[in-house]
């Protein structure tokens, strides 16, 4: 059943947990997102509202084959990595990444301040997403989705 009724965006629950093996884990910091477009039924496009805590990043640097990506600044400030270089996000600056470009990207909390922003996202299937600066690849098994080194051997 699709939900009908207008809330805010902190009456979603949150999940923090991260599904990238170590090393990567331990990188990311502490942050946490709500999932404003499951809540909704949405499939065509996801929704998040994103907090990082000082010093977290939203993920490993990355592009997608597929999706599109965007990016709403809301609170705080976040640095916003990509092949172009780094740039300073504040509260009401946006970006957008489009799906296939080669340009990948994260964001990082370097601030002593909590940030907060949202993501939109198509929801592509069989996207992929690439990692330039790290051994990490996802590969579909008959179990679910399990991280890879990018030779395909599985992290523990």
């Amino acid at each position: 059943m699709t939900n009908r009724i207008p809330i805010t965006a902190e009456e979603i629950p949150s999940d923090s947990v991260i599904d990238y093996p170590e090393p990567f884990r331990s990188r990311m910091g502490r942050g946490n997102w709500r999932a404003l477009g499951n809540h909704f039924g949405l499939t065509q496009f996801g929704v998040s509202f994103e907090t990082l805590q000082p010093y977290a990043q939203s993920s490993v640097r990355h592009w997608h084959t597929l999706s599109d990506e965007f990016v709403y600044m809301i609170e705080g400030e976040l640095t916003l990595i990509t092949d172009d270089g780094e740039f300073i996000l504040s509260p009401g600056m946006c970006m957008g990444f489009k799906a296939g470009e080669k340009n990948a990207h994260h964001l990082i909390n370097k601030s002593h301040a909590v940030a907060k922003f949202m993501v939109v996202g198509s929801r592509a299937p069989r996207d992929l997403a690439f990692y330039p600066d790290d051994d990490l690849a996802w590969s579909d098994t008959e179990h679910g989705r399990i991280a890879v080194h990018k030779d395909g051997s599985p992290y523990p």
